[in-house]
Parts: structure tokens; sequence; C-alpha cells
């Protein structure tokens, strides 16, 4: 009498029937579906032993029924994406989700090169000067009124140029007296350090830093001996042709301030009226 041959779980006899082996073990085909098939993702049918499973992170299904959420074509050996679990063909998730050009409105598809700036995007050739048009690529650019300029264009249409090197100012700049200036062209006539930024003033239309000012054309104080500038509101003390600063107004014998008191003057000293009785 020959050796049974019966399905592992049923223990049915599998002589004349398809069965499947699993681990070494056989497995009627009723058996092995119930136990070990996947259920498809869309018609949530079992997929059976003739049957192709196609699976992806953990899903499975029918190869009929493995298709675009969008168009309906098969994804069989075709490119796909996915969106919140959906499956898509390349195309239409491009279409749905894929940034759009700025300058044509098509879709930019994954794997071209597409050029970013401020939260918009071009195709490659697409991204160029309103003026020349030609490609920006990799240079440098201004935007003027959401339209593309390359540097040189733009320096030619829109830039003005500098009262002092006479060149386009692209970035930044200062105004002086209704003339543009480059920051690092706006310097202290006499130490050349930039004045953007900070106090200056003027003489004979020639622009200086307050130290340069005070050094070359501001009155001595008659007692620290160091510059009275006077500018920015600063108050000062003026007496036959002598001036002090306001702190530095005081007796010369008991240091008591003098501003807006009365004082005597001996010699090059000032007193106060009660030091003065004293001389």
């Amino acid at each position: 009498m020959s050796e049974r041959y019966d399905c592992k779980e049923c223990k049915e006899s599998l002589y004349g029937r398809k069965y499947v082996l699993r681990e070494d073990n056989p497995h009627c085909v009723k058996c092995y579906e119930m136990i070990f098939s996947s259920t498809c993702e869309v018609c949530k049918k079992c997929i059976g032993c003739t049957s192709k499973d196609l699976s992806y992170k953990d899903r499975h299904w029918h190869d009929e029924c493995f298709l675009c959420t969008k168009c309906s074509r098969s994804l069989v050996d075709r490119p796909f994406s996915t969106k919140d679990e959906m499956l898509m063909c390349t195309e239409c998730y491009s279409n749905e989700y894929s940034a759009k050009c700025h300058e044509c409105l098509k879709t930019i598809m994954p794997g071209t090169k597409k050029m970013e700036h401020k939260g918009s995007s071009w195709h490659e050739n697409c991204f160029t000067c309103q003026r020349c048009q030609q490609p920006i690529g990799t240079r440098s650019f201004v935007q003027k009124e959401g339209n593309n300029y390359c540097l040189p264009c733009y320096e030619k249409q829109f830039a003005l140029q500098c009262v002092h090197c006479k060149k386009p100012i692209t970035t930044g700049g200062v105004t002086y007296r209704d003339q543009p200036w480059h920051k690092e062209c706006f310097v202290c006539i006499g130490c050349k350090q930039q004045l953007s930024g900070q106090r200056f003033t003027s003489r004979d239309d020639f622009a200086y830093c307050l130290n340069c000012f005070c050094n070359l054309f501001a009155k001595k104080c008659a007692y620290c001996t160091t510059p009275i500038s006077g500018l920015g509101g600063s108050k000062y003390i003026s007496f036959e042709e002598r001036q002090w600063h306001n702190d530095c107004f005081n007796c010369k014998k008991c240091s008591i301030s003098l501003v807006g008191r009365g004082f005597l003057t001996s010699r090059d000293d000032i007193l106060c009226p009660d030091c003065g009785r004293e001389v």
C-alpha cells in the first residue's frame, strides 16, 4: 500500500489534486489561500495561487488591480508615486502635485532641472532675463516688479550711477544731497572712513566725520583744549572769544559749575563771585 500524501492543515489526500509546498509542507490550494494568501487592496478579494501578487510597503494587489488612482492605467512595470496611500502614475502625480513653471505654467516633471527663487519655480530654459531673453542659469540676477534681469541688463536699464566712481549701484547705496553713492564711496574727505550709518557733517560741499570736522574746524575748549563740536544740540559757553564745554565751565578754585550763574575773570581763569572776592 502506497504512503499517504495529505494536506498539512485539513489532512485530505492530495493525490490527483493541485497543492502548494511551503517550507517543505504540502497544502491544498484551499488551505493555502485561506492561511497564506494576501487580500487585494482594491477588490478586497484573495490573491490566489494562480494570480500574480504585486506588493508595495506591505500592501498587495492583483496585477489587474494595480492601477493609477487618477487615470486608471496599469502601473505594472511602470514608474509610480504615492500620495496619502493612493497610487498614481508619474504623469498624474506631477500634474496634481509637482511645481508649475512661473513662466510657461506647465508642470515641472520630477527629475528635470528646475530653478527656484522666493517660492517660485521655473524650467531651466524658462528662467531667462526679461531684457536679453538669455537663460540666467546660476548667474547673478536682480528681480524687479516680478521680472528677472541678468546683472548686466539690470545695470543698463535701471541702476543709478554713483556720483563718485560713475559705476552702477546694484545693491544698497546711499543718497546725499539728492545724489546716489555706493556705501563704500561715501567716505569722510579727511580720514576716508565710510559715513553710511553714522553722524557726519559737511563744509564747502565736502563730507566729514565728526572727529575730522572737529579737529579741523571746531573751536577748542579753553579748559580741556578738546574740540567743541556744537553739533547735535550740544551746548557750550562763549565769552570774549573763548569757549568752554558746559561741563568744563567751572570755577577755577572751588570747581562749582558757573553755567547760568554770574562769574568773574582773573587773567585766564574764571571764578565764582565768592572765590573772586578772595583774590
